[in-house]
């Protein structure tokens, strides 16, 4: 036994206890060389051999104590999403490559193929739909590989979605409804002006707190609506933005961050690319709380 073992052997149990775990040095190295602290293990199979293999693709997460490189990672990426296209005066454009004619051919042959499988399909032909399945299946990854984008028709026809009630409440606050123009740049004004917009929103109070965020008087604190509001807060961003574009007429970009108060209840901040009134605003804030209740 070496001197390093026989250290070990000799140390108490409380003195073992301190050492650190291997997975905290495995994390606390991920950390140092910016690598993700908790990967995903996705399966990959060639299906040309067979062969499948254990890739890890990285959580992507954007909270710090969960995982920190990744969270640097996309603090930075937005960053540079925020500097490049913060001060843009023109939409971007996209321009799309032309169907060469290999992308014709492809998208031929799998039009044909489906028209065999739908027919196979209704003579019973169980083994030739499985053929012409695989034969698909192979299409659709020549496709991606030659850089087809889009969704491509399924060979059974997916049941049909159950369609949510759009009834809305007839006690809602009526907001303007515009047609949304096809721009992320706001007004100009002046000429030469185009400001932006800084927005808080911030939840109503539940009951007076003290400077630990606690009830002074937690028989009148309003501990469901509380729960009710941190629990729906999600929804109530997601909605209140669709109510924004809707009402100003254009597709409003923003950067916004969550924070907790105090009271525990969650504070939104956006920074908005343009000007959009004090007045609508208002009322947009207004009519969405309502809704979502």
């Amino acid at each position: 036994m070496d001197a390093t073992n026989f250290d070990v052997a000799r140390m108490t149990r409380a003195q073992r206890a301190a050492l650190p775990l291997n997975a905290d040095v495995a994390h606390a190295l991920a950390e140092q060389h910016g690598v993700c602290t908790r990967p995903l293990a996705m399966r990959r199979i060639d299906t040309t051999t067979g062969r499948t293999d254990i890739v890890p693709v990285p959580c992507g997460s954007t909270r710090e104590d969960q995982c920190r490189p990744c969270a640097e990672k996309a603090r930075r990426l937005r960053m540079t999403q925020c500097r490049q296209g913060w001060h843009l005066d023109t939409e971007p454009v996209t321009s799309r490559a032309k169907p060469s004619e290999d992308h014709k051919e492809l998208m031929a042959t799998r039009a044909d193929l489906l028209a065999a499988y739908t027919e196979c399909k209704t003579n019973g032909d169980e083994l030739t739909c499985e053929q012409i399945a695989d034969s698909v299946a192979e299409l659709d990854a020549e496709l991606r590989a030659a850089g087809v984008r889009g969704r491509l028709t399924p060979l059974d026809t997916p049941p049909k979605p159950v369609k949510r009630s759009t009834r809305r409440r007839q006690d809602t606050p009526e907001l303007p409804r515009r047609p949304i123009e096809r721009r992320t740049v706001g007004r100009v004004f002046a000429g030469r002006y185009r400001p932006s917009t800084f927005l808080t929103l911030t939840l109503d109070s539940y009951g007076r707190v003290d400077n630990e965020g606690a009830a002074v008087d937690p028989n009148r604190y309003d501990y469901q609506r509380a729960a009710r509001d941190a629990i729906h807060f999600p929804a109530l961003i997601d909605r209140f933005w669709q109510n924004t574009r809707r009402c100003v007429g254009w597709d409003v970009q923003y950067f916004g961050t969550v924070e907790p108060q105090k009271r525990g209840t969650p504070h939104f901040h956006a920074a908005i690319r343009g000007a959009i009134p004090r007045s609508e605003l208002r009322a947009i804030t207004a009519a969405t709380y309502h809704q979502v209740w």
